[in-house]
């Protein structure tokens, strides 16, 4: 059988035992057991079964759990929630105040959790009835969370992040760092366009008094909520970035320090602890239990040819190799229009890595894109997951043309980054260069 019949039926079989409702774990796994029976016979099923267990024994997956239970006692002991309250005071009369807080907001949470789902939805419900209240448009209360909600993919440390970085086996560390910048352009971007568009149409977002409070009062409130958090961020990324500690290392540690910190603001309690430790238990077996069936789809690939005949395929195209990235990258926009997440990252990046690495690019370069397209493609219409998660915490009148409109510009700030990206590599490789 040709390569390219094989690769089709194998991604059109997992797609479409998706649409049916099949959860993705019994999808991947169905679909490659098969296609390693066919293609190998049972000595394939046996390497199958033993490079599963070799995957899963790795080292580099310990941040995943780690990073997921430090975001998990961060929010259900309320620190993070100070730690906003304390930055809306500081925030004064911007224009459109209460939507850069949502971006600020959204990075906050996205360096605990790195859950564009969770964020957005937290956001959602605490945020936009406020905003509601104080006569901001449904554009201009819908749309910097939905923006801000894709932005816990970019930064750092986000368990999506960890996972790419694990399938186009490149350094974890690496792929951390490397996020730092482009997350922080994103987040620039989107408070740019704010400040911008509410500067001329003020009735998009109208100005309110807040309580006026001393100086000395914000200070304290910034020592207090804000600064012990500084502390709990550089463990995690600025130990990594100085080569003190692994991705590993610096998340147990950061763990450590969101207990401690539990502790001194008395949030650690017994509710607290089994809570988070029941959603660290449940979502790190589902994110584990997909890559051990990526490691199906890596046999699949490498015992059919598939990689190595697609690559040749690619490198005898008379096409720009930026061309074929851009390409690439588009692939993976559309495809995020109908499956989101981690079974996006395993479907499309051992493809495309290979190729990467035949134009002579940098993995890390273009994982970082990747990422970050994977963030498009959950803001964009009309199969969006964070439009449907906005939806679902929204008020009952919202309707998801408001929510379309209200993205549209974000999803420009995403796309205009990435071509940032894509011409100047250095903004992705900078950080991490200086690291090793």
């Amino acid at each position: 059988m040709e390569w390219y019949f094989i690769l089709l039926l194998v991604v059109g079989g997992f797609i479409a035992l998706m649409l049916l409702g099949i959860p993705v774990f019994y999808s991947f796994f169905f679909v490659n057991i098969i296609a390693i029976y066919i293609i190998v016979g049972e000595v394939g099923l046996n390497q199958f079964v033993r490079s599963i267990a070799l995957s899963l024994k790795s080292f580099s997956l310990l941040p995943i759990p780690a990073f997921i239970l430090l975001g998990s006692i961060m929010f259900d002991s309320k620190i993070s929630d100070n730690m906003i309250d304390t930055i809306d005071i500081w925030i004064g009369k911007i224009p459109g105040r209460l939507a850069i807080l949502a971006v600020i907001a959204g990075a906050i949470m996205g360096t605990f959790s790195g859950a564009a789902m969770g964020t957005t939805a937290m956001l959602g419900s605490s945020l936009v009835p406020t905003m509601k209240e104080k006569g901001y448009h449904n554009i201009m209360s819908m749309g910097p969370i939905l923006g801000s909600g894709g932005l816990a993919i970019m930064i750092p440390p986000t368990t999506l992040g960890v996972v790419l970085a694990i399938t186009a086996k490149v350094s974890v560390g690496s792929m951390l760092i490397a996020i730092i910048v482009p997350g922080m352009l994103l987040a620039l971007s989107y408070m740019l366009y704010i400040i911008t568009i509410c500067s001329i149409k003020p009735s998009l977002a109208p100005p309110f008094s807040t309580e006026k409070l001393t100086f000395m009062v914000k200070v304290l409130s910034l020592i207090k909520y804000v600064l012990p958090i500084t502390l709990i961020i550089f463990l995690v990324i600025g130990l990594i970035f100085l080569g003190v500690a692994s991705p590993t290392e610096s998340a147990i540690i950061g763990v450590w320090g969101a207990v401690f910190l539990a502790l001194l603001y008395r949030g650690f309690t017994f509710t607290v602890i089994k809570k988070s430790l029941s959603s660290t238990l449940k979502i790190s077996v589902m994110v584990l239990s997909i890559l051990a069936g990526s490691q199906a789809f890596s046999e699949v690939l490498a015992y059919s040819g598939v990689t190595r005949e697609l690559s040749v395929f690619v490198a005898g195209l008379d096409v720009n190799p930026l061309g074929t990235v851009a390409l690439m990258l588009l692939v993976i926009l559309i495809l995020g229009g109908f499956i989101n997440g981690v079974p996006l990252i395993l479907i499309t990046i051992p493809i495309f890595i290979p190729i990467v690495e035949v134009l002579g690019f940098s993995k890390l370069w273009f994982g970082v894109m990747a990422l970050l397209v994977i963030e498009m493609s959950a803001t964009t219409p009309p199969y969006g997951i964070l439009l449907y998660v906005m939806k679902s915490v929204a008020p009952k009148d919202t309707q998801m043309k408001d929510l379309i409109i209200g993205a549209f510009p974000f999803i420009l700030c995403d796309a205009i980054v990435l071509l940032f990206l894509l011409f100047i590599p250095s903004l992705v490789l900078w950080l991490p260069k200086i690291m090793m």
